[in-house]
């Protein structure tokens, strides 16, 4: 599900934690008189009514100058790279350079932003809002937040909405393997069966073992047929030339990620060295297994199609990259827990040193030889979208 995140900032004890519980109508974040309460990045699931499902992030106090302080405001400052707006908290008239510091940082990041003016009664900016945290309704908060929120953030984004048309067919291979979650399917399988019913189109959803069944059976032909990226190799073979096909890490790579950069970076592959290094981007941490495409899975595959001797380095959640130009390529996953802001942002680093990217899927797709029919249809439409 995508949600639009939005941190709360300010300093220490400017009410930034009271007014996220009262955003949430809960005590979710600590509320205490001593400074500094706050020392890690706390997120919160909410709704709220226009915006939809949104996550809100408590931060450290932007001013404290101690020697663990200015660890917990760089902690506070690398959500900036994730969230899709901001809330800058202002109390007592404290407007200072550590407020201008900030709001320059949320300039440089594109970021809209709110500024509230907690129990003061003057005027700070004239932008502000002017409210007690604490007593006060947050109703004109949210009702800045919906106005200052762009609304490609939180507007529902469709996988496949321009790759279908009503009543189109679209089948869904689904390998059930030792990397499956026990009794539930992944994410990307769940959000793409819901973008095929949101779309009015028929969804078919098989095991990639019974796909030449389905084919052999006169059933119904697909207009569409996405399939996870591993079975690549096994459903490019089934599956007729003349029916589309994709996987659902590839759209993704659009929905969320750097396609047009991916597009570009993925040929790179056939020109790796010996000795180059691979950044490896994961999105999530997890436990990890003798079959996890990240790690093992994809690694073995680019040395085997290479025939060179790869090293590769991996970096989860949205842990800090460092020395990006030692990479010879950074290989990103889907993403899909992560939002389009926190990807871009996270690939651009590569990006602006000049170094290729790919994402699981193409890259899959390039080692399997259908690289251009998997990303054809959604090429040809990106450049359709673009004009």
């Amino acid at each position: 599900m995508k949600r639009t995140h939005i941190g709360i900032y300010g300093r220490t004890n400017s009410g930034k934690s009271s007014l996220i519980n009262k955003l949430t109508g809960q005590n979710t974040a600590i509320v205490s008189a001593q400074a500094g309460t706050t020392t890690d990045p706390v997120k919160k699931s909410i709704e709220i009514f226009g915006i939809g499902p949104v996550v809100l992030i408590d931060t450290a106090g932007i001013d404290d100058a101690s020697e663990l302080g200015k660890q917990r405001v760089e902690k506070t400052y690398q959500t900036l790279k994730e969230i899709d707006c901001a809330v800058l908290v202002v109390a007592d008239n404290r407007f200072g350079e550590p407020e201008i510091k900030i709001i320059e940082q949320f300039k440089k990041y594109a970021l809209p932003y709110v500024l509230v003016n907690n129990m003061f009664e003057g005027v700070v900016n004239s932008d502000a809002i002017n409210l007690n945290v604490l007593k006060d309704d947050p109703q004109p908060i949210v009702e800045a937040l919906k106005e200052a929120i762009p609304e490609s953030a939180y507007k529902k984004a469709s996988m496949l909405g321009d790759l279908v048309q009503s009543g189109d067919l679209v089948l869904l291979v689904t390998p059930i393997d030792a990397e499956a979650p026990e009794g539930r399917l992944i994410l990307p399988q769940v959000m793409a069966i819901r973008d095929v019913l949101d779309n009015d189109c028929i969804c078919t959803v098989l095991k990639e073992t019974n796909l030449k069944q389905y084919f052999d059976t006169n059933m119904p032909r697909p207009d569409l047929v996405v399939t996870d990226s591993q079975a690549f190799a096994i459903v490019s073979k089934i599956v007729p030339e003349d029916v589309r096909l994709t996987s659902f890490s590839i759209l993704l790579a659009r929905l969320r990620g750097d396609f047009e950069n991916y597009l570009k970076g993925t040929p790179h592959l056939a020109q790796l060295q010996d000795g180059d290094m691979i950044l490896m981007l994961e999105s999530c941490t997890h436990e990890i297994s003798c079959g996890d495409i990240g790690r093992v899975k994809l690694p073995n595959l680019i040395r085997k199609f290479t025939g060179k001797d790869i090293q590769f380095d991996y970096v989860a959640g949205l842990s800090p990259i460092n020395n990006i130009h030692q990479y010879a390529m950074a290989i990103q996953c889907g993403g899909c827990v992560a939002t389009r802001k926190q990807l871009v942002n996270r690939t651009n680093l590569a990006v602006q040193a000049g170094i290729p990217i790919s994402n699981y899927g193409m890259a899959i797709a390039f080692m399997t030889g259908i690289f251009n029919r998997a990303t054809a249809v959604i090429a040809t439409t990106n450049k359709q979208l673009n004009k």
